[in-house]
């Protein structure tokens, strides 16, 4: 059996990815989400990515301040935006705004019961049951990231990211099943229902395909997918 691993990184963090205004925000409201989605709105938070005021935002974009400022309201509203300056400009005061992350997600809970939940993909070896999952790890963790950060503290979290070429559904299959039996011995090695400082983790391993790129496309040969001529 051949295994050939191309590009592999695992990387362990313990960070709370949410707290600064460069990192990632999570939009759980359904009216900031529709707010976010504009298209004007949506260029306003890319420029937004570093402070500047109206006026200099209506200089740099080409738009009426008019227009401008009622979506920066409207931005600000929804707290997709943040005012963190203020300064004097003859008799008026110049407010400089910032988007409130660099980053911005989308909670599955803005789209209440539309929402995906694991408990609705029947089929827990379909694409919907790893998306399913996927929403529920993005509505927990932006939930209690928030929790953490009101109480100012980090969030404890690992995430293990890797790639993994396989040289054909068999070896692929091995893999799952060894990976499968591994994980259960370090559940049974570790898990403690008695230690009253125990804390419940949930983890999750997910496996898929790689999306194709150009680069990669140009970069595979038959024999790099284990096809003979």
């Amino acid at each position: 059996m051949l295994i050939v691993l191309t590009n592999l990184f695992v990387r362990f963090t313990l960070h709370d990815m949410l707290a600064s205004p460069h990192g990632v925000q999570v939009i759980e409201r359904p009216e900031a989400a529709a707010t976010a989605l504009r298209g004007t709105r949506r260029t306003l938070l890319a420029a937004l990515t570093e402070p500047d005021s109206a006026a200099g935002l209506a200089r740099r974009l080409g738009l009426p301040r008019q227009r401008l400022n009622y979506h920066l309201r409207a931005l600000e509203k929804a707290g997709l935006l943040e005012c963190v300056a203020e300064r004097r400009k003859g008799n008026c005061t110049e407010r400089i705004l910032r988007a409130t992350a660099r980053a911005f997600v989308i909670s599955p809970d803005a789209l209440g019961s539309f929402g995906p939940t694991p408990e609705s993909a029947h089929d827990r070896f379909s694409a919907a049951y790893v998306v399913a999952v996927a929403a529920r790890t993005i509505t927990e963790v932006s939930s209690l990231d928030a929790r953490a950060r009101a109480d100012e503290r980090r969030l404890a979290t690992l995430t293990l990211d890797s790639e993994i070429r396989f040289a054909s559904p068999e070896s692929r299959a091995a893999f799952a099943q060894e990976l499968t039996e591994r994980l259960a011995e370090l559940v049974a090695k570790y898990h403690d229902d008695e230690s009253p400082r125990g804390r419940r983790f949930r983890l999750v391993t997910i496996g898929h395909p790689r999306p194709d790129t150009p680069s990669s496309d140009a970069a595979t040969t038959p024999a790099d997918l284990g096809v003979r001529r």
